[in-house]
């Protein structure tokens, strides 16, 4: 099992979770932060941390949700790795709660 990040992180991209994980499996793009599935151990100290519940459990995702799975494989594979907590944008608060937010990910 693996944690996965979902829209709720795009145009947010808080990184407190970054702080937190113990193997830094976390990767960064240019909205939006993944987590590598194969590097994840599930120790769930990153979805606490997340001030936008923007991190689930594999096991939790929705049926609409599993396409995050997905993207979290893919673009942790292109993005780099990021293993120290940035600033968030200086929007991001503009942005929480909004939804369909999809379409705004950039690759």
């Amino acid at each position: 099992m693996t944690f996965v990040v979902v829209e709720s992180c795009i145009k947010c991209k808080y990184m407190d979770c970054v702080e937190v994980c113990p193997v830094d499996c976390f990767y960064e793009g240019p909205n939006m932060l993944v987590i590598h599935p194969d590097e994840c151990i599930d120790c769930a100290l990153c979805e606490p941390e997340c001030p936008v519940d923007a991190i689930l459990s594999e096991d939790d995702l929705s049926e609409e949700e599993q396409i995050f799975l997905e993207l979290n494989t893919e673009l942790a594979e292109i993005w780099p790795n990021i293993t120290e907590m940035k600033e968030a944008p200086a929007d991001a608060k503009d942005w929480e709660g909004k939804p369909g937010k999809l379409e705004l990910l950039e690759r």
